[in-house]
């Protein structure tokens, strides 16, 4: 039949079609036509990794997916919205083809499915199935005169069917960082929600889950919509065009997306089963950073450790008080050292205090404190928000002849402030001629690191852009931060602060995992909600940061806690101002020379793996990380009265095989410490184990 087919739609092209051809043509027409009366005929069957297929249906332009031979995803069907109005399925014949192709992500079989809409637009369905591989990648492409679209779906209001007992869960995964938000792991029966690029629909129990993400953030935000029917069923929508005005910050819709003119092509979404949930994010993180490779160069020195003055100091630095901190790490915690023995020390917001004006003041004081960081053998840091103005008044772009009133983002015509900054136009010439202007004095002054901040500013939704080509906030992004790459060239490390959470991950090195967070346990335990659910995003970055660790003057066990966090996080940036007496002092000294502690950090600075899954907003209470042999279990208490953590009731410890290593109290522990932990009131403890 499919070659029949086939020869109909060679014939149907021919101008020169005789008598004879025409009767041939009808009678083509009606052996296809006539072959839909049978169900069979009309299924394509699309098979990969082990046990898996996709079931298309030709005929009404709908598929499921079985994993290991189980139906988990039915009836997803497909939907476009834009200048054509809205397009769903519909019973129409749909032609395929299968190709063989390789990619970032491996080789395998290529399906494209090819539909003519209704509005005289070619719509194609783009299965990719890899070999060896319980995942697939999934695309939808609108082409013709009205392509233009600012809402596609490859796989629209699919009924997801989990039929796992007990703790099922659904993960919701924010935009950003920004305004102290947290990932969400909602039980399935109660879950409705719209999760930013991603989400997880797992067993807390025995941590089968399906993952499902868009792998390209240059052009569109994504979003997968989940409602939930009970704790076995519920609907799934993963589309791009994403815009709300709590999640994105947007308060228009996502702009009209179209390429050369006639083409409106989605991201591509990334669709998995996994015997274990955290595996598959782990795998959905790699193959964002193979699909999308990074701009910025790779960072091949040794994990970051260092200091930044916003965990105490903030708007109160001066010069002898970095100097003093540099004295301090210098005389009295020189066991506190990255595995090439330096420190990044970082100047953040409000350093222009320092110098009595911006970079075009009195630069000295800037230039004494990178020569000192230079003597001590460190590595000298600034701050710098690119796509935000704080004054918000008329007045001009430095190192421009622009006025700042010519480059802020406009939406419904007016200014757009979030977080006290207003956004500025990343397409804008004097957004780009102000990067140029600070970056040529940061790397002439020797800066060795940049933290940038804000960036989500950068994403927004506009009325327009400077540049015409660009409409919408991911594109106006992806072209702000490609310039800002290539002004700052491989001369420093780059850390972003608060900004998106996946499509950051192409243009910086190190990235902050949440909001801010400074010394009290219930800090720790809203950072490590990001960790416990974010893990994943270290695969993305070269690394995973937990912001400044600040001991200042809370208890002991919170300064473990708030230590420990940044152990699992990833990288290791303090905050205290150590050019002040205080017990931040001693607890630097022994904590931040604890060879044990740094040698994780140093191994590869990627985020440990959460225990508990079933947490909501909350944060795991148990992360492992494997080393060689040792594993190496971080454990915390949230609360303010000691717990006794029942390690037995975890799988993980049946492979336990050694009584544990108390690594901030540097000794052996005896009895069964791989079946009962108690831990005081707002404390940590990192064990390590052998593995069998």
């Amino acid at each position: 039949m499919k070659t029949l087919y086939k020869i109909f739609l060679n014939r149907r092209n021919n101008r020169n079609i005789n008598r004879l051809s025409l009767v041939t043509l009808l009678l083509l027409i009606s052996l296809v036509t006539s072959s839909y009366g049978a169900k069979k005929d009309s299924l394509l069957t699309i098979a990969f990794g082990n046990h898996n297929k996709i079931v298309y249906n030709l005929h009404d332009g709908t598929y499921s997916v079985f994993f290991d031979n189980n139906a988990f995803i039915k009836s997803a069907g497909i939907e476009t919205k834009g200048v054509a109005g809205t397009n769903v399925n519909s019973a129409v014949y749909r032609s395929y083809s299968k190709t063989v192709f390789e990619d970032r992500l491996g080789k395998g079989n290529k399906y494209v499915i090819i539909r003519n809409a209704e509005q005289g637009n070619k719509l194609e369905q783009i299965f990719y199935v890899y070999k060896n591989k319980n995942y697939f990648v999934t695309q939808l492409i609108v082409e013709g005169s009205k392509a233009a679209s600012n809402y596609i779906s490859p796989l629209s209001n699919a009924q997801i069917t989990w039929n796992k007992t007990g703790d099922n869960r659904a993960l919701f995964v924010p935009f950003d960082n920004d305004m102290w938000v947290r990932y969400n792991a909602e039980k399935v029966d109660s879950a409705h929600f719209t999760s930013s690029e991603a989400t997880a629909i797992y067993n807390n129990e025995n941590y089968n889950g399906i993952v499902i993400g868009s792998l390209e953030h240059e052009v569109w935000k994504s979003g997968i919509n989940i409602n939930s029917g009970n704790n076995h069923s519920l609907k799934l929508t993963a589309f791009a065009g994403f815009s709300d005005a709590t999640v994105t910050h947007d308060k228009l819709p996502h702009g009209l997306v179209l390429d050369n003119d006639s083409i409106s092509a989605s991201p591509k979404f990334m669709v998995g089963y996994f015997g274990d949930w955290r595996k598959g994010m782990d795998i959905y993180g790699k193959n964002n950073r193979l699909t999308e490779p990074p701009v910025i160069f790779n960072w091949t020195s040794p994990t970051p450790i260092g200091w930044n003055s916003w965990g105490v100091m903030q708007d109160k630095i001066t010069l002898p008080k970095v100097r003093g901190v540099i004295d301090f790490f210098a005389d009295s915690c020189k066991g506190f050292r990255t595995s090439d023995n330096s420190l990044f020390i970082d100047l953040d917001a409000f350093w222009d205090g320092m110098n009595h004006g911006n970079i075009d003041g009195n630069t000295d004081s800037l230039k004494a404190f990178v020569a000192y960081c230079n003597a001590h053998g460190f590595k000298p840091g600034i701050y710098w928000t690119p796509f935000t103005d704080w004054g918000k008044s008329d007045r001009k772009v430095e190192g421009t002849n622009y006025r700042y009133p010519d480059c802020w983002t406009k939406v419904n015509g007016e200014v757009i402030d979030i977080d006290g900054g207003r956004a500025i136009d990343p397409t804008h010439p004097a957004t780009k001629e102000r990067m140029v202007y600070y970056i040529k004095a940061f790397k002439k002054l020797g800066f060795k690191m940049i933290k940038i901040d804000f960036l989500a500013h950068g994403t927004l939704e506009a009325d327009s852009y400077y540049d015409k080509n660009v409409h919408t906030g991911m594109q106006a992004f992806a072209e702000g931060m490609e310039y800002l790459d290539k002004q700052i060239g491989n001369s420093m490390l780059v850390y972003a602060a608060i900004s998106p959470n996946m499509a950051t991950a192409r243009y910086v090195h190190m990235r902050r995992i949440a909001c801010d967070a400074f010394r009290r346990i219930d800090e720790t335990a809203y950072t490590l909600n990001s960790t416990t659910y974010g893990f994943w995003l270290s695969r993305m970055y070269n690394f995973s940061d937990a912001d400044h660790v600040v001991f200042s003057d809370v208890t002991d066990g919170e300064n473990r806690a708030r230590l420990a966090a940044a152990v699992v996080t990833g990288s290791l940036i303090t905050g205290d101002d150590y050019s002040a007496g205080g017990k931040w002092r001693a607890a630097a000294q022994q904590l931040l020379q604890n060879k044990e502690l740094l040698s994780i950090v140093q191994y590869d600075g990627k985020s440990f793996l959460p225990l508990e899954g079933n947490t909501g907003k909350n944060a795991s209470r148990l992360f492992v990380k494997i080393i060689g042999k040792d594993a190496y279990v971080a454990m915390f208490n949230y609360d303010d009265k000691p717990v006794k953590i029942n390690l037995s009731g975890y799988s993980f410890f049946k492979n336990i095989k050694s009584n544990a290593y108390d690594v901030f109290n540097q000794k052996r522990l005896t009895g069964l410490s791989s079946q009962a932990v108690e831990i005081p009131a707002k404390d940590a403890v990192i064990y390590k184990y052998n593995i069998k």
